[in-house]
């Protein structure tokens, strides 16, 4: 007796928004019963599928099974019945249960980047936005999402509640934005991506340095961005930084998880694949249009990936492409990598220096003690070397940086000596 074919995860995760975005344009006004039943819809199919296989038009079997279980939902609340069959009454119940107007590709295109939109709307907070796009748009479970931000199930429902909420309250339109308003609603969406990107790359928190669902999750809905934006030059470079950081994944932790460092990496073990990709993608980025953070961000990525060691890298550009990007979007973060850079053109004394004219912020980040702590050992001042260290394990989130940090502090010996 053969076994029913495992479901197509990509595929469903894939299909989410447009399907969402289907019932969105018909029900507007909806958000949290639309999003409800089409999560319904994607169980169903993961039940049902491998059952029975896989309908000629999956699109439109989800969109069908999500329009009738709207239906159902609207039924069973009492508390909204009259508001909501008021809707649903202005609609044919033939078009609730026949096939989806969602033929037209260009449609499902436009919807899906509204949809993005309104997911990433500034009028939600940070949190807000991170967990409603990864459920709406990535399609992911609450209990997936919480399993990868490391807190309960029942916080991160909170958390897409209140976004329904405000949608719904708020009368937040599902539409695309007025072309005043694109370019900065734009940027709200790279930055949810890119959250959501560096969260799984270096995690804020648990025994494990990466959450690698959400990095690949980050890039795959920048992928879908990208297919919505194929000429804007962020989406490209957005796209690429994740890339190029990526690539990286394989050789940041040793065999038993532990933290390897940029220098000490294996570049053999890097994903050449990756890097390819990144590397046209910049190269297509720059000149398209104006230059912004992540094109340049990107670009000083494709110099660390391209060089065949750090002796090789071409520290010269990249210290002239974080000056650019400080002058483009201003931070203590590129202010810090800046530093790192300027020590290997300059010297460790012009860094350290430069370092303490930072933002006071960043001295509560344990990356900036890292950071002070490595120059400080260049400079022949390894008891202060050592304090830093501690000082940054004491800060690292993760349990893999705390134990690398603490490990460098004792290779500094008790009396700040090296040890051999």
């Amino acid at each position: 007796m053969s076994l029913p074919a495992p479901v197509d995860q990509d595929l469903l995760r894939e299909l989410a928004p447009q399907v969402l975005a289907a019932l969105l344009r018909r029900h507007t006004g909806a958000f949290d019963a639309c999003e409800d039943a089409v999560q319904e819809a994607l169980l169903a199919a993961a039940e049902q599928w491998p059952r029975d296989g896989r309908p000629a038009n999956p699109r439109g079997w989800l969109v069908t099974v999500a329009s009738r279980r709207l239906v159902d939902l609207v039924r069973a609340d009492r508390a909204r019945r009259e508001r909501e069959e008021r809707l649903f009454l202005a609609t044919p119940q033939s078009e609730l249960l026949g096939r989806p107007a969602d033929a037209d590709p260009d449609t499902d295109r436009d919807d899906s980047l509204a949809l993005l939109f309104l997911c990433c709307h500034p009028a939600l907070t940070a949190p807000s936005r991170i967990a409603l796009t990864l459920r709406a748009v990535g399609g992911l479970a609450t209990a997936q999402i919480a399993a990868a931000f490391l807190v309960p199930e029942a916080t991160m429902a909170q958390r897409i509640s209140r976004a329904k909420q405000t949608i719904r309250t708020s009368g937040l339109p599902f539409a695309l934005p007025d072309p005043a308003e694109a370019d900065g609603r734009l940027r709200e969406v790279l930055q949810v991506l890119y959250l959501v990107f560096n969260e799984g790359y270096t995690a804020t928190g648990g025994e494990d340095l990466t959450a690698t669902r959400l990095s690949d999750e980050a890039i795959r809905l920048t992928r879908l961005l990208h297919r919505l934006l194929p000429r804007d030059a962020e989406v490209m470079g957005l796209l690429a930084l994740m890339l190029l950081t990526d690539a990286r994944r394989p050789a940041r932790t040793g065999p038993d998880g532990e933290l390897v460092p940029l220098p000490e990496q294996d570049r053999s073990r890097w994903d050449a694949t990756a890097i390819a990709e990144g590397v046209a993608l910049v190269e297509r980025a720059l000149p398209a249009g104006r230059v912004g953070p992540y094109q340049l961000q990107a670009a000083i990525a494709a110099l660390h990936d391209e060089a065949p060691d750090v002796a090789a890298t071409d520290w010269p550009q990249i210290l002239a492409l974080y000056d650019l990007l400080l002058r483009v979007a201003p931070g203590p973060v590129p202010a810090l990598n800046r530093t790192v850079a300027l020590a290997e053109v300059h010297g460790p004394a012009p860094a350290l220096k430069e370092l303490d004219t930072l933002h006071p912020e960043l001295s509560r980040h344990h990356r900036y003690h890292a950071v002070r702590a490595e120059l400080l050992l260049r400079t022949g001042d390894t008891p202060a070397a050592t304090t830093a260290f501690h000082r940054a394990a004491a800060l690292a989130p993760t349990l893999p940086e705390r134990r690398y940090l603490t490990e460098r502090a004792r290779q500094q010996g008790p009396t700040g000596q090296p040890t051999t």
